[in-house]
């Protein structure tokens, strides 16, 4: 048997993970990192209902103070994103450089584990041919997490256990009720950490961001209206823009030289194209020409056929990118709202993740002439 660290958060998910390698028989040590103060998961509340499920266990249970590393990788990688006009993804910059790395370090040097676990709800297999660990979708689709995991390395995939990938979100209450663990019944979170702690985005924000008012326009150029700040607003919004129009509008983009927000009706939103950069091929080597794939452009989303460019030293704007280190994706149909900052993340129809990346902005001037240039061609 081996010796896992598995990552509590004080859910149901991390605390049915544990006990089920626990039963197994295996020698397992719950941790936590302390990530911020307050409550919810990964704060004061989720420490407390970890370490009652250790106890439940008898298992050992250890708290690393990570708040210092959380607030340089995740806090300070949200308000730099959002102030310069995009809608960053915390969860899986989380996971890879303040979950995962400093875990499997902490676990395999301080604790002298084996391997470390968590609650995702996403599996890990690996190629009999090319020995390469590969990330899947879980079983359940509907609790899937596999698009906040692209960007684990290698190294993490091979020293991490999913023991819930095989599981739906029913199994794993009933495993919970079935064992008697307290947190059976706990509500799930719904939100990110840093929205659960503070509300709302909007008021965590608030904190750092001081408003910039500035106004909201048209594609041509012409002021409808006014804002507080670019900040509070991300591609495809259409709800709380303060505009009365004949038709719908949404975000089209967000100017920061201007301090602009640029709106449109639907069509304006629609793009049938995107650049993705910080690629990680999880699961196959970087390709060397186009590949076909399933992508999703946000966590709710359904994945959609498109193409993948790789570009890098024959294609991209620096001449250290290695070849796949930036691609293009070619939607087989314009999609809406695709929104700088998140991840696309492609996948085989399978459910194997071949890669991702996060969303580049388009300039806000290009997108003006873009529109201004069809609504001519359109006359």
């Amino acid at each position: 048997m081996s010796k896992i660290v598995v990552g509590l958060s004080g859910g149901v998910d991390s605390s049915v993970a544990a006990a089920i390698l626990h039963n197994q028989g295996h020698d397992v040590t719950g941790l936590t990192l302390w990530l911020m103060k307050g409550k919810g998961q990964c704060c004061s509340e989720g420490m407390t209902d970890a370490a009652q499920l250790c106890e439940e266990l008898e298992i050992d249970y250890k708290v690393v103070d990570s708040r210092e590393v959380f607030e340089q990788h995740i806090i300070n990688y949200v308000v730099d994103g959002y102030a310069q006009g995009v809608t960053p993804l915390p969860c899986s910059q989380c996971n890879s450089t303040v979950k995962f790395g400093p875990m499997l370090s902490y676990a395999v040097n301080e604790l002298g584990a084996d391997y470390i676990a968590t609650g995702h709800y996403a599996r890990i297999t690996q190629n009999a041919e090319t020995r390469r660990y590969e990330l899947r979708r879980a079983v359940d689709r509907n609790k899937d997490q596999s698009y906040f995991l692209y960007d684990l390395s290698q190294e993490q995939l091979a020293a991490t256990w999913f023991p819930l990938g095989e599981k739906t979100k029913p199994e794993t209450r009933a495993i919970a009720a079935q064992l008697n663990l307290h947190t059976a019944e706990k509500p799930e979170s719904q939100d990110l950490c840093l929205v659960e702690q503070h509300g709302s985005m909007k008021t965590f924000l608030e904190k750092y961001l001081a408003p910039k008012p500035g106004d909201i326009v048209d594609t041509q150029g012409a002021v409808l209206g006014q804002h507080e700040g670019i900040h509070n607003y991300t591609i495809g919004q259409r709800k709380g823009l303060g505009i009365a129009a004949p038709n719908p509008l949404y975000v089209v983009s967000l100017d920061v030289g201007r301090n602009q927000v640029v709106v449109g009706e639907r069509d304006s939103v629609t793009a049938p194209d995107c650049w993705v950069h910080r690629v990680n091929w999880v699961s196959i080597s970087p390709p060397t020409g186009p590949i076909r794939a399933e992508v999703q452009v946000r966590y709710r989303s359904q994945g959609v056929k498109a193409t993948i460019v790789p570009v890098g030293d024959d294609g991209g704007d620096s001449p250290k990118e290695r070849l796949g280190d930036r691609v293009k994706v070619v939607f087989d149909d314009p999609q809406f709202g695709i929104t700088p900052g998140q991840a696309a993340v492609w996948y085989e129809a399978s459910g194997r993740v071949l890669g991702g990346g996060i969303i580049e902005p388009i300039s806000s001037s290009a997108a003006l002439t873009k529109t201004s240039a069809e609504a001519s061609m359109a006359d």
